[in-house]
């Protein structure tokens, strides 16, 4: 029997089944995920989770031959992009280099900063540093591409090039662009972040969870991302998953945040809470302070109100930050204009400032905290009195791990 070269090119020692094709297809798509979010982003960047080295090293092998990505740069890269989110040093921010770089150039900005070896060195650090990173993966990163190309070509001839060629693309369009440019352009935000971070959706399948993106800013060291009923982390489940067989061991998930009643003074309880959910206290003061308040200026303005509305109203939940400055000078023009938005959103601003000046010790973050509520309780506001009621009784009930 003689060897058919040209069928072999086309279809590959498997004769290409499309039923083989396609399964392989989703598996190693998933996994290229799992291999970033799970090992790159919530293990190495964020120790929110440690897994089995045997485990980690199947997924750092995985990120090498299907990416070309080096963990020790990666990590750099994103480390930053939290330190430095949304100012002109962060990475890969959409309001700074717009939404189109981002999303269609993210890979672009990525190897530029690559580029920036005192940033990776900085922003690096605790990553892999064992013979195999040293002399393959950091020194020779296409030759895991280089590897697979191969492979899948001997596998399924020219549909093996094909698969080869999108999934060069999963990673750059998905990661770099889809995450990185609409995850901060787009979508419904559970906290509002100093920075502009979305979630693009709550049903979260198809970027193994990275489309919970607001939710990560907000607790960057929690290893699970859906933090609201309604979502599903899939990079989660197979945490739990791998945890079971005692191959992953969670170090940190977020908080949850409870209200204790009859609480007549802030104590480091409250303090705590405070601290680690900053956000969702700014979340509830608007819904609980600043919607009724605009529910009453509707009421009392009539027609005329109908200038502050859609987005302008939006924008007062995080003080119009992210508005450009024609529009925010609008707002703030709006705002002036009424006396109870004005003060509501006051109380807001001195609240936020006194939680983000955290580096003050406890007891002088406690009395402040206490001299805000009690001015707050005299504001003659009802829903702000409330709000500073149930502020004094916060407290963290910790997550199972």
């Amino acid at each position: 029997m003689s060897f058919d070269f040209l069928s072999f090119l086309a279809h590959g020692s498997s004769g290409s089944p499309f039923w083989l094709a396609a399964t392989y297809f989703v598996v190693a798509t998933q996994l290229t995920i799992f291999a970033v979010t799970l090992y790159l982003h919530r293990s190495q960047a964020h120790r929110g989770v440690d897994f089995h080295p045997a485990v980690a090293h199947v997924f750092r092998f995985w990120a090498w031959l299907t990416t070309a990505m080096v963990t020790k740069e990666w990590v750099a890269i994103h480390r930053k992009h939290h330190a430095k989110c949304e100012t002109p040093e962060d990475p890969h921010s959409p309001q700074v280099y717009g939404i189109y770089k981002v999303l269609f150039h993210g890979v672009v900005l990525y190897q530029q900063a690559c580029k920036d070896r005192a940033m990776i060195e900085q922003y690096g650090s605790g990553t892999p540093d064992d013979w195999i990173e040293r002399h393959v993966y950091t020194p020779y990163p296409a030759l895991g591409p280089t590897l697979l190309a191969l492979v899948l070509i001997a596998a399924f001839g020219m549909v093996g090039l094909a698969m080869w060629a999108v999934q060069m693309l999963w990673i750059p369009v998905l990661a770099a662009g889809v995450v990185n440019g609409l995850g901060h352009w787009w979508g419904y935000r559970n906290f509002e972040t100093s920075d502009s971070s979305t979630n693009l959706t709550p049903i979260a399948f198809f970027i193994g969870g990275e489309e919970l993106h607001n939710n990560h800013h907000a607790f960057p060291s929690s290893a699970k991302f859906a933090l609201r009923r309604f979502e599903f982390d899939i990079g989660w489940v197979v945490i739990r998953g791998l945890e079971r067989f005692g191959l992953a061991k969670v170090s940190r998930v977020a908080p949850s945040l409870a209200i204790r009643p009859n609480i007549d003074v802030p104590d480091m309880e409250t303090v705590k809470a405070l601290l680690a959910h900053r956000f969702s206290v700014t979340r509830e003061y608007y819904r609980g302070v600043i919607k009724p308040a605009l529910r009453e200026e509707a009421e009392r303005a009539g027609a005329s109100f109908g200038r502050l509305r859609g987005r302008f109203k939006r924008a007062l939940a995080n003080d119009g930050r992210w508005l450009d400055p024609e529009s925010r000078e609008r707002l703030m023009t709006l705002v002036r204009e009424r006396p109870l938005i004005q003060t509501v959103m006051e109380y807001q601003r001195r609240l936020a400032e006194t939680l983000e000046r955290s580096g003050r010790n406890g007891e002088a973050l406690r009395e402040a905290i206490r001299a805000w509520c009690e001015d707050a309780e005299r504001s003659g506001i009802k829903a702000l009195e409330d709000f500073a009621r149930r502020l004094r009784g916060y407290q963290l009930v910790p997550a199972a791990i």
